[in-house]
C-alpha cells in the first residue's frame, strides 16, 4: 500500500500501551511513540534479503532496510501488522514470521516500538515499487562489514536491529 500521511497510527505511552490516535504525518512530525514491525528474511544459505526504500518514501529514503517494515494500523497487533507487511511490501503471502526480540522506542527507531521477526524465506519477492526500489541477499558478515564502511546507507533503526540480530541469527537457522 502506498504512503498516505493521513493515515491514523495508535500513538503509546513509554509502556507501549494505547494513549491516543494521530496521522502518519503528526506522528513524524512530533515525535510521537508509536508501534512498528521489521522482518528479516533468511534464505536456507544464510543470507538474509535487504531492500532500499523507495525515493518516495518520507523517512529515511534511498536507504537500505530490513526485509519488510511497516507501522501497525490503528487498533492492530504486531503479529499480524509482520504477516500484512510481508504480503505488502514483498509478496510473502501466508508466512507465519517468528518473534525475535523487541525495542524500546528511541530515536534510532523515530520512536517506533518495534518487534523484530525471523522468517526462512527463498523467494522470488514480488517489490512493492511504491515501496521499495530494490533489493539484494547478503551474508551476515558482509551487512555487518557494509554497515561498519558505510553507515550512512542504512536506516537507523536496521543499524540498531542488526547490532543484537547478528548476535541470534543461529536461532532462525
Amino acid at each position: 500500500m502506498a504512503q498516505n500521511p493521513n493515515e491514523v497510527f495508535d500513538v503509546v505511552n513509554e509502556r507501549d500501551e494505547v494513549v491516543g490516535q494521530a496521522t502518519r504525518r503528526e506522528v513524524h512530525a512530533r515525535g510521537l511513540r508509536h508501534r512498528a514491525v521489521h522482518v528479516l528474511v533468511f534464505d536456507r544459505a544464510g543470507r538474509v534479503f535487504l531492500q532500499k526504500r523507495s525515493m518516495k518514501k518520507d523517512m529515511s529514503p534511498g536507504l537500505w532496510d530490513s526485509s519488510c517494515s511497516g507501522h501497525l494500523d490503528s487498533g492492530e497487533d504486531y503479529d499480524h501488522a509482520a504477516v500484512r507487511e510481508l504480503g505488502e511490501e514483498i509478496g510473502v503471502q501466508g508466512a507465519q514470521p517468528e518473534r525475535w526480540f523487541r525495542i524500546e522506542a528511541c530515536a534510532e527507531t523515530a520512536q517506533e516500538f518495534c518487534w523484530i521477526y525471523g522468517l526462512r524465506h527463498e523467494g522470488p519477492f514480488v517489490l512493492h515499487p511504491e515501496e521499495i526500489d530494490s533489493g539484494e541477499w547478503l551474508a551476515p558478515a558482509e551487512l555487518t562489514k557494509a554497515i561498519a564502511t558505510r553507515p550512512d546507507s542504512y536506516c537507523s533503526a536496521l543499524k540498531l536491529i542488526w547490532s543484537i540480530a547478528a548476535k541470534r541469527i543461529d536461532s532462525i537457522k
